[in-house]
């Protein structure tokens, strides 16, 4: 029906977001007042994994998000910290590892284009597929924590700085091995056997 879709009536029963999940966070209290201001802190429970190839927050893995919402003109200024603990793998000796993992985030949840209009304002308009909205008066967190989790994952995650990794001949942890650690000259034992047959002549 005209004039249905800029109610705010309207707008919290269209939406698919679910005020009850913990990654939701209900705007209302701003009031759509540019300046104001309200804290959020709260524990949520990772969903799916946060991971990369080496490391990883594993599903189920409780998470403590720290929140700052500030209303602008264009909708609400979400800034927070996201911390957790993740698990790894060393990249030189693969041992399993597990740390604190500490991750800050900032992202505007902008309002519908609807409520853009109505505000004089458009900027946006063509950046859709990029930008974050909020539905009614609500937004989902998930997708911006998942991000910013995933950036701060280390690469080549250590479980010290002076690791020295494997041998490369054997496989035996080299930190456990010991300096004396060793293969004899470090001939390839594929060529031991033609090795022997040259040296034969100058035996006999």
């Amino acid at each position: 029906m005209p004039g249905t879709r800029n109610s705010p009536e309207s707008a919290i029963t269209l939406t698919r977001l679910d005020a009850r999940d913990p990654y939701v966070v209900d705007t209302r209290q701003l009031g759509r007042q540019p300046g104001s201001m309200r804290t959020v802190n709260r524990i949520v429970t990772v969903p799916d994994a946060f991971e990369t190839a080496m490391a990883s927050v594993p599903k189920g893995q409780e998470t403590e998000l720290d929140l700052r919402l500030e209303a602008v003109m264009e909708g609400v200024l979400v800034t927070g910290t996201v911390r957790g603990r993740l698990t790894a793998e060393c990249s030189r000796c693969l041992d399993p590892l597990s740390e604190e993992l500490e991750a800050g985030f900032q992202e505007m949840y902008r309002y519908a284009a609807d409520d853009e209009e109505s505000l004089g304002g458009d900027e946006g308009a063509n950046d859709e597929d990029e930008d974050y909205y909020l539905e009614g008066d609500l937004l989902d967190l998930e997708p911006v924590v998942r991000d910013a989790v995933v950036l701060a994952l280390p690469l080549s995650p250590l479980c010290g700085p002076d690791c020295p990794g494997l041998c490369a001949e054997c496989g035996a942890k080299l930190a456990d091995a010991g300096p004396e650690h060793g293969h004899g000259d470090g001939v390839d034992p594929r060529w031991e056997a033609l090795r022997e047959i040259a040296e034969k002549p100058e035996q006999q």
